[in-house]
């Protein structure tokens, strides 16, 4: 893996921010299962939907009230039928599924990494 250095004035351009999964809905519609979340981002940023793979390593109730990391700030993207709003972070487990990122304590959501 090559790494590319960037100016951390680039990184702070990128707002990350907790937000807890309220809502989960299996999408058959698209070209690989897909869960659309909604996503309670705090009263600042509110609710948001995204698009996520996560179905080989999740199931609906692994993901509801799971506090989970995500790119808040940018452009809305059509995924299939869905404006997903925000993007989900995770890393790849050894067959390249997404595992989710989440912390290990209870945060306010809207919280931003710092």
């Amino acid at each position: 893996m090559k790494i590319n250095t960037i100016e951390f004035e680039d990184f702070s351009k990128v707002q990350i921010c907790i937000g807890t999964i309220i809502q989960v809905e299996e999408s058959k519609k698209l070209n690989k299962p897909s869960f659309i979340l909604t996503i309670d981002f705090g009263k600042i940023i509110g609710l948001k939907k995204s698009s996520a793979q996560l179905t080989i390593n999740y199931n609906t109730s692994d993901l509801i009230d799971r506090q989970i990391l995500a790119v808040v700030n940018f452009q809305p993207k059509q995924i299939g039928n869905v404006i997903s709003e925000v993007l989900v972070l995770g890393l790849p487990d050894e067959k390249n599924e997404p595992i989710l990122i989440s912390p290990d304590l209870k945060i306010e959501n809207g919280r931003e990494v710092y």
